[in-house]
């Protein structure tokens, strides 16, 4: 195999074939990992500006110290990253469906894993976060069942009309975030990423179970084709 490309790990799950590939890209001399699903791209390395504002934006809401943070889908894990590094950040819990995704990171394969998987504040966590959000357990974390959080992000589905999975698809509904919106503490936040342009009917949906919503449009430069594209990173928060 070349060294310009090589495939770290394949598995067949429920979902698809899962695939983790690093290849060198010589226009801009670095090593690019990315993660596909059958033949969808889920990650890449080369475009974290989003994954990285929905953890700032999210937790900027927050004036309180020791925030109990959970994210949704870890991915190559710059979301949580993020989470990690804002200093009020007091445990951070990720859930993910895909367990080779978690032993990607604690095996050292991706280049944030060593870090998520030895910082004490930090559990990665084997679980279905569409379940738990819907489900009424109050917490999400498996083992702190009974603790509401400051904020959940989610960073799984490419937008809410545009899921991974049908089973996602209540958890958009005004229904489904409204149970969502329970495991919070008052005046917790919920932030998502989404690939497109705000949504009016899914801001509606917000807006039903929420106290205050808001959608930032994040602009960020292409590197491949330098031009700027467009991610949504919504923000509702509970009512105090």
């Amino acid at each position: 195999m070349s060294l310009l490309f090589k495939e770290l790990d394949y598995r067949p799950t429920p979902m698809g074939v899962l695939s983790l590939r690093r290849r060198r890209d010589l226009s801009l001399d670095i090593d690019v990992y990315e993660i596909k699903l059958d033949e969808e791209y889920l990650m890449s390395s080369l475009f974290t500006d989003a994954e990285i504002a929905l953890a700032d934006l999210g937790l900027a809401e927050l004036d309180r110290e020791n925030l109990d943070v959970v994210v949704g889908g870890l991915g190559l894990g710059y979301t949580a990253k993020a989470a990690l590094d804002n200093p009020k950040t007091g445990k951070l819990t990720v859930l993910d469906t895909l367990p080779e995704v978690i032993e990607w990171h604690q095996q050292g394969l991706l280049p944030l894993g060593d870090q998520l998987s030895n910082d004490p504040r930090c559990a990665l966590v084997h679980g279905d976060f569409f379940a738990a959000a819907l489900s009424d357990t109050p917490g999400m974390n498996p083992d702190a069942s009974e603790k509401l959080h400051d904020a959940i992000l989610l960073d799984v589905d490419h937008s809410p009309g545009n899921v991974l999975h049908e089973t996602h698809k209540r958890l958009y509904t005004k229904e489904g975030l409204t149970k969502l919106a329970k495991h919070l503490v008052p005046g917790g936040i919920f932030a998502l990423w989404s690939t497109e342009m705000p949504e009016p009917w899914f801001e509606e949906n917000l807006k039903s179970a929420f106290d205050t919503i808001r959608a930032d449009v994040i602009t960020f430069k292409h590197p491949l084709i330098d031009r700027e594209d467009i991610n949504t990173v919504y923000v509702a928060r509970t009512k105090a």
